[in-house]
């Protein structure tokens, strides 16, 4: 008589790699999607603070550029509209080289002690010369309106198509 030989079941796999990987797996895709609704949201948040701000400094050049200095005075902070009158704006306004085109290369709103400020640089072209130069534009929040509140031009980047500073042969 032979002896067979019982079977015995053989080792039971180990599945604790499996399991660790699939948590993994899940707790990073759950990570992801986290960090995607935040950055959408943070995203959205900056754009809508800033977005105004935009239009505003955009409203104002327009104006300006268009020879609508009414308008253009209509967006003045009150500060600036309390120094100088409609006509007064107008005046040094049609004084100054025009505008050919602009662009917005920068805005920053700023939350200090719950007084809202912004800041917008702008790239500006002269119609006559062809002088490009960049200028800083404050505004402030008034009345739930952007308002422009000055305006100071950056001579240091002040030069001509040719790479000349304006005036200069």
């Amino acid at each position: 008589m032979t002896y067979a030989p019982m079977m015995v079941p053989g080792p039971r796999p180990n599945r604790t790699l499996r399991t660790v990987l699939i948590v993994v797996g899940a707790l990073l895709a759950v990570c992801c999607v986290v960090g995607t609704c935040v950055g959408l949201w943070l995203y959205r948040s900056v754009k809508d603070s800033v977005e105004p701000v935009r239009a505003a400094t955009t409203a104002f050049i327009d104006d300006v550029q268009a020879g609508n200095y009414p308008g253009a005075y209509g967006r003045l902070c009150d500060r600036v509209r309390d120094t100088m009158t409609q006509e007064d704006f107008a005046r040094v306004q049609a004084a100054q080289l025009k505008i050919s085109s602009y662009e917005i290369t920068g805005v920053n709103v700023n939350n200090y002690n719950g007084r809202v400020t912004g800041t917008v640089t702008v790239q500006m072209v002269q119609q006559a010369t062809g002088a490009s130069f960049t200028q800083g534009m404050a505004l402030v929040r008034e009345d739930g309106q952007w308002r422009v509140c000055q305006s100071v031009t950056v001579p240091s980047r002040c030069r001509s198509r040719s790479g000349r500073w304006p005036g200069t042969p």
